[in-house]
C-alpha cells in the first residue's frame, strides 16, 4: 500500500514521483479526490482506521507512512490514505471486475487490487492474507513472516523476505 500517492510507467521515476507527489499533497494542499462510491452492505462488514508504514529495500530503499480508513474485504472494498495534516492523499476502490487508485491528479486502474498495490509499491502484498492477518488470523504466506502478537492491541508487523525486494509493512489500528 506504499508509495500509493503517485504511479509511473518507469521505475526509477515512479519512487521520485511518490515522493514528489506524497510531499507536494501534504505541503500544498492539492485538490481533493471526490468521496469514494458507498459500498454494498456486504462489503462494510470489516472497517479499520489507523496508520501504516511500508518500507521496500530496493536501490533507493523507500517508504511511506500515512493515516488510512479501510473498509470491505480482500474482494470488494475501499482504502483512504491522509497525510499527517489530514489531506486525502489516494482513494483505492476494488472489487471482482478490477481495481482504481485516484490521488486527485490521476486515475489508474488494474484488473486486481494486488495487481495495483505491486505496481506502486514494487512488491506483492498478499491482500487477502493482510486482511486475515488483521483479524488476527495467522495466514501463512510463502515468503512473509507476520507478528501478531500485539494484534489485540491494534498492531501488526509483517515482513516479506523473499522474493526481493525485502519489504514491512506496519500497521497500527482501531476497529
Amino acid at each position: 500500500m506504499a508509495a500509493l500517492a503517485a504511479f509511473s510507467a518507469v521505475w526509477p521515476r515512479r519512487l521520485l514521483c511518490c515522493g514528489a507527489v506524497a510531499t507536494a499533497l501534504v505541503l500544498s494542499g492539492c485538490a481533493q479526490p471526490p468521496s469514494p462510491p458507498a459500498l454494498p452492505d456486504a462489503a462494510l462488514h470489516t472497517v479499520w482506521h489507523g496508520r501504516l508504514a511500508v518500507q521496500v529495500q530496493d536501490q533507493p530503499s523507500r517508504s511511506f507512512i500515512a493515516a488510512f480508513d479501510l473498509q470491505g474485504n480482500a474482494h470488494s472494498g475501499s482504502l483512504q490514505l491522509s497525510s499527517p495534516l489530514g489531506s486525502t492523499l489516494a482513494q483505492l476502490h476494488w472489487n471482482p471486475q478490477g481495481a482504481q487508485l485516484n490521488t486527485g491528479e490521476r486515475t489508474e486502474q488494474a484488473d486486481s487490487i494486488e495487481a495495483l498495490l505491486e505496481r506502486g509499491t514494487g512488491a506483492a502484498i498478499p491482500v487477502t492474507a493482510l486482511f486475515d492477518w488483521l483479524s488476527g488470523l495467522p495466514t501463512p504466506v510463502e515468503g512473509w513472516s507476520t507478528d501478531l502478537s500485539a494484534i489485540a492491541q491494534g498492531r501488526l508487523n509483517a515482513t516479506r523476505w523473499h522474493p526481493e525486494p525485502q519489504t514491512s509493512l506496519r500497521i497500527t489500528f482501531e476497529r
